[in-house]
């Protein structure tokens, strides 16, 4: 488990300069889909989770639903984000091919951010995001999740956030970092109170 000030202290530095986190090409802006909330989005990570393990065996730390899908009752684009954690994140031969033969592709590699990647599944689409052990950004994602799962208020004031964001970034034809970007502001505010909450700060 990271200590408190990791948690609490947000890395936003930069990529070095000529580095691009993209793996076989940026993507093509895709309209930013907003569903509403479905039952049926914790099952589908079950399924997601049950494959990975199968593909990982002990290899997989870690694995949980995070992002709005993994909120009841919040809108999400219809996509399953997962955390995975692996014993070491570099070592992409132990990891990778596995999750490849199993359908996933690798669309992102940020060694300058948590050793982060990000691999892609079309059917059902998730994104999964794997990341070392006792990683700070794994324990903000739970953090986060769990507390927009107590607290009303602030699941109703990201839910306005989200589709505040969506609604500017569609109407300038702009990608889903321009949605992210939009929606940073009110999630740092909401992360600070469920850290003040968690004894953290």
């Amino acid at each position: 488990m990271p200590d408190a000030a990791d948690i609490v202290t947000f890395d936003d530095a930069a990529p070095p300069a000529g580095s691009t986190p993209w793996v076989g090409g940026v993507p093509e802006a895709e309209r930013i889909e907003i569903a509403p909330s479905d039952p049926r989005w914790p099952q589908t990570y079950a399924q997601l989770s049950m494959l990975i393990i199968d593909a990982l065996g002990e290899q997989a730390l870690g694995v949980e639903h995070v992002g709005s899908t993994a909120v009841p009752g919040l809108p999400a684009k219809p996509i399953i984000d997962i955390d995975l954690t692996v014993p070491d994140v570099t070592d992409e031969l132990s990891w990778l091919p596995h999750l490849e033969a199993s359908g996933f592709v690798l669309r992102v590699r940020e060694p300058w951010w948590y050793e982060h990647r990000c691999l892609r599944l079309d059917r059902p689409r998730c994104n999964l995001h794997v990341f070392p052990p006792d990683c700070p950004e794994v324990a903000r994602h739970r953090i986060f999740r769990d507390w927009l799962r107590q607290s009303s208020e602030d699941l109703a004031l990201y839910r306005d956030a989200k589709l505040a964001a969506a609604g500017a970034t569609n109407e300038k034809g702009e990608g889903v970092q321009d949605y992210n970007a939009r929606k940073q502001r009110i999630i740092r505010e909401i992360c600070h109170r469920a850290f003040d909450s968690a004894g953290l700060l």
